[in-house]
């Protein structure tokens, strides 16, 4: 298939993580894919390249998505670059990491940085390319988390945020039907580096510890899990909407 036919998602925030895990697994399938990054532009680069290495064209585009501007930059490079958008995944995401003892830390402009990106970015970003999507009968996958479900998690603020993503996702499945398929991806602790940047090696690794011992599973889900779930929504699950898929190794069924 040539670059100009085969398929294009935007994954936000695919630089590393769970995103850069779509956006190979995708580009592996015959997906063209963009590489979205705010900061980390060297793993953005390796990502890409990843990608190209599969098979794929990848385009390289830093962007904030709490900004509309620039959400709607991207989305228009994109455009120009392949002149569709069949998947969006809302990935980009951020947090801080603090009990009821760090509470007086969390002021405004941290509520408002959380929300802005995950939530507030996430509309923006559906917003942006919902045109583009029902064109072609696209699709968008919300990675959200078990803290917007079951009120646990690293703050308060993420907490908020994933849980306005869950019932987000629920309305725009309901609003973009028949012509946009929406769901949301609900991990459960993912063994990443950026979770043992937040909070320290050691103390990520006794929370893995305490954690696999809790679950029904026993075992934490890695990038590549969550990837596995997302690229099969947007690649397999034609008749799968409005659902919050918990990959969470069972936590919400309660401790074993």
């Amino acid at each position: 298939m040539s670059s100009a036919g085969k398929p294009v998602a935007l994954v936000t925030g695919s630089a590393t993580g769970v995103g850069a895990a779509t956006v190979l697994q995708l580009a592996r399938r015959g997906w063209n894919v963009v590489v979205n990054f705010s900061r980390s532009q060297p793993d953005a680069h390796r990502t890409a390249e990843a990608c190209r290495a599969a098979g794929a064209d990848a385009l390289l585009l830093q962007g904030d998505v709490s900004r509309d501007a620039e959400c709607r930059r991207l989305v228009q490079q994109t455009l120009a670059q392949w002149g569709r958008i069949d998947a969006l995944v809302n990935n980009a995401g951020t947090s801080v990491f603090g009990d009821e003892a760090k509470w007086e830390a969390l002021d405004e402009a941290v509520f408002q940085r959380i929300l802005g990106v995950n939530t507030i970015g996430t509309f923006q970003m559906v917003r942006a390319c919902v045109p583009y999507l029902k064109a072609v009968g696209g699709c968008i996958v919300n990675v959200s988390s078990v803290a917007g479900a079951l009120g646990i998690g690293s703050s308060v603020p993420y907490i908020a945020s994933k849980g306005a993503m869950n019932a987000m996702t629920l309305h725009l499945a309901r609003t973009l039907a028949p012509d946009v398929r929406v769901n949301a991806v609900c991990p459960g602790l993912i063994t990443s580096r950026w979770f043992a940047k937040g909070i320290g090696e050691d103390a990520a690794k006794a929370v893995q510890d305490a954690y696999v011992k809790g679950v029904p599973l026993g075992k934490a889900s890695s990038p590549e899990d969550v990837a596995d779930a997302i690229v099969w929504l947007i690649t397999s699950a034609k008749t799968v909407t409005g659902e919050l898929l918990m990959l969470d190794s069972g936590t919400h069924l309660g401790g074993r």
